[in-house]
């Protein structure tokens, strides 16, 4: 099943768990919608059940972040690159 759709996510942050919406297209764009608003997803990429991308937040301060996941089923796991701030986990399930 591809890693394409939508899905209800939780990232594992120095600031504590933060919800967000992830929205990915098959030809890797997409939008992340969460506390620090919407976050239109940069230079995608969507390889069946993996994906990586890159969202630029500047709330609490400007950074980019990057990510790399995979999903099985209607779960999906993965990291990111929290700019400076090292590296955290994110899951979530299928909207």
């Amino acid at each position: 099943m591809s890693i394409a759709g939508t899905w209800n996510t939780t990232m594992n942050t120095p600031m504590g768990a933060q919800q967000a919406t992830l929205t990915l297209n098959e030809d890797g764009s997409g939008k992340m919608s969460g506390a620090q608003g919407d976050m239109e997803i940069t230079d995608g990429k969507v390889d069946g059940n993996a994906a990586q991308w890159k969202s630029a937040i500047t709330t609490p301060m400007a950074m980019t972040l990057e990510f790399d996941a995979t999903a099985e089923g209607d779960n999906i796991t993965g990291s990111v690159k929290l700019g400076a701030f090292g590296n955290a986990t994110f899951e979530g399930t299928r909207a």
